[in-house]
């Protein structure tokens, strides 16, 4: 059977009874025009291991599978997706893997080998702890072209000083260079969701900050924007020794967090990990 014998996506879903449940996040994306386009967006893909996680019917899976791309590893929680990607699976020997796991469990560097991508429309209830796990793990991936909610994907490229900037935004653009590629309707999904969705492109940094740093940077941002209308020597009280942080950063403490730049916080995240020794 070959990839031009397969059923519809349509066809997929009804044979396997494959409704979205909304306690899973799923939208599905059936416009395979769309999904070509997505997969072009991570850039070059001939010889490169991708990720897909989510996968659902398999849209996008089908362009990632038309590209020039080693091998696709698709993780997928719902069995019933997995049955219908079993098809796919059977049309491609050895070029697509289907792995039924939880992706949150899942770390891309132990399960797929270099180069790596990781291409996917995110369920919409794991996205943000999907993310902050791979930027943890950035250094091992090429890049990221993953799709969210477009409040999520603006709050993810989101500039100091604006509404939408916070944890998210400190985090991504300390580990990537981050831009939003594409945004889609509605009507683009089955069913269709409530808002808008967007695609953000991921370039990891050639600098790796290293796991420890990384803890440090969580730590500081959770407190930093967890009361983010507090100045920052009383946002930063739980770390202890709040002014003595700031001083050891050059960083005014009547300051609030969404004023600070991304290199402002990695000054104050090396600060307090050289006072943790």
């Amino acid at each position: 059977m070959s990839g031009a014998a397969l059923p519809s996506l349509r066809e997929t879903i009804a044979r396997h009874g494959l409704d979205a449940r909304k306690s899973l996040g799923q939208h599905f994306l059936l416009d395979e025009a769309l999904c070509r386009r997505i997969a072009a967006l991570a850039g070059d893909l001939a010889g490169r291991q991708v990720l897909e996680v989510g996968p659902g019917p398999g849209g996008l899976t089908r362009a990632l599978l038309a590209s020039p791309a080693a091998m696709v590893t698709a993780v997928e929680l719902d069995r019933r997706a997995v049955a219908a990607l079993a098809e796919l699976e059977a049309a491609f020997p050895g070029r697509l893997r289907v792995i039924e796991a939880d992706a949150l469990a899942i770390d891309p560097a132990s399960l797929l080998p270099a180069p790596r991508k990781i291409i996917a429309n995110l369920p919409y209830n794991v996205a943000t702890p999907l993310l902050v796990g791979w930027l943890r793990g950035a250094a091992a991936l090429e890049g990221m072209a993953l799709m969210f909610q477009q409040e999520v994907a603006e709050r993810i490229c989101a500039a100091p000083d604006t509404k939408a900037y916070g944890r998210l935004a400190v985090l991504a653009q300390w580990r990537c260079r981050c831009d939003l590629l594409l945004r889609l309707p509605p009507g683009a999904f089955s069913p269709p969701p409530k808002v808008w969705s967007a695609v953000v492109g991921f370039v990891p940094h050639a600098e790796d900050p290293g796991p420890a740093l990384f803890r440090s940077m969580e730590r500081l941002t959770a407190a930093a924007f967890g009361q983010r209308r507090k100045m920052l020597r009383g946002a930063l009280k739980s770390l202890g020794d709040a002014e003595g942080l700031l001083q050891a950063a050059g960083i005014e403490g009547q300051r609030r967090a969404e004023t600070l730049t991304v290199a402002e916080f990695d000054r104050m995240a090396r600060a307090l990990l050289a006072r943790q020794g």
